[in-house]
């Protein structure tokens, strides 16, 4: 079974963000995993936001699928996410979601990129991107399988 995981930029701290977070990952029967990177030197601007590519490159599994939440990216309903989650996984190889830092994505990190998804034109906290994530990542579960919780 594939792996799911979600990358993200920054380590999200305790509170109803991360709890909510552990609430969709614990109801789902898909193994999802939350890998957090993080460069702890203070270094600001563009040297920061590269630092944060290489981190985010060097934890992707070779073969992955990735998919970057971009601002440039598709949106897409719920229905057309669910398809391309099931399509992705039934390859067999882990899908990885990559959440940026405050900076957003180096080119590096979308060109790596299998697919750029955007959850609309506003920018959103990182910490509530998660949460989102998380929540469509269950409802993809939940359209899969025919759960009513997906009305």
């Amino acid at each position: 079974m594939a792996e799911i995981v979600i990358l993200a930029v920054g380590r999200i701290k305790a509170g109803p963000e991360q709890s909510l977070v552990a609430e969709y990952l614990k109801r789902l029967p898909w193994p999802v995993t939350v890998t957090e990177v993080e460069e702890r030197r203070p270094i600001v601007g563009p040297e920061r936001q590269a630092r944060e590519a290489e981190l985010i490159l060097a934890a992707i599994p070779e073969k992955a699928i990735v998919v970057a939440l971009d601002e440039r990216g598709k949106t897409l309903s719920s229905q057309l996410f669910a398809e391309k989650v099931v399509t992705w996984r039934d390859d067999g190889r882990s899908i990885v979601f990559v959440i940026g830092g405050a900076d957003g994505l180096l080119q590096s990190v979308r060109d790596r990129a299998d697919y750029l998804l955007a959850f609309g034109p506003m920018t959103w906290p990182h910490a509530l991107v998660r949460s989102l994530l998380a929540e469509q990542i269950y409802r993809a579960w939940t359209i899969s399988t025919g759960h009513p919780y997906h009305k």
